[in-house]
């Protein structure tokens, strides 16, 4: 597997990304009640920006992510009493059907199947089981500086048919944030973020 993220681990919990989690978790706090007794999954969790701020309000976390550097930056902030799981792999690699709460900030666009992975989701997540996503609109390919990944930002309205066929209720759908960045020399463009929160459909 290759480790496209490992030249950039150590230096990836930048003041901007920080702030951005922040944002995120203060959104999806507004959201969701997490509960002490919610086992939750980290989509894509890096080096745990954002499951390191909400683990002291849920049971536990497990954290996934393709990058063995980011998850090495990660253990390097939690002790042996830490209530999680490092899952170095694709969320694919975590067949427990145990999950209260999955959650996802800015990876959901690596991800190259949508399709497959909520369909995973779903076989994850306890009954009533909550996703949240939070990610980019489709924008023009200049936030990863046109560099090739599987998605440019997503319409939103087609994420949610595909988590609604994929056997979730969307309880949330909406922009959140708007980063400006400048992604080529002399232009700052503007990325609207959204938060996307469903929950499994009982049977």
């Amino acid at each position: 597997m290759n480790d496209n993220f490992a030249h950039r681990a150590a230096e990836w919990d930048s003041p901007e990304k920080i702030k951005m989690t922040e944002i995120f978790v203060a959104e999806m706090l507004q959201q969701v009640e997490l509960k002490k007794t919610w086992k939750a999954l980290e989509l894509g969790a890096g080096t745990g920006l954002v499951g390191m701020q909400v683990l002291s309000r849920l049971g536990s976390v497990v954290f996934e992510d393709t990058s063995a550097a980011m998850l090495g930056v990660l253990k390097e902030k939690l002790n042996d009493e830490s209530p999680v799981e490092i899952v170095h792999g694709e969320v694919y690699d975590y067949n427990k059907q145990d999950i209260d709460l999955v959650f996802s900030c800015m990876a959901f666009h690596h991800v190259p199947d949508i399709e497959r992975t909520i369909h995973h989701l779903a076989a994850i997540t306890n009954p009533d089981g909550l996703v949240v996503i939070g990610d980019l609109l489709t924008e023009d390919g200049s936030f990863h500086r046109f560099e090739p990944i599987p998605h440019k930002g997503f319409d939103l309205d087609m994420l949610r048919g595909q988590f609604e066929k994929g056997g979730f209720e969307i309880l949330v759908a909406q922009p959140y944030h708007t980063l400006r960045r400048e992604r080529v020399e002399g232009i700052v463009t503007e990325y609207t973020q959204f938060i996307l929160v469903t929950q499994k459909r009982s049977v």
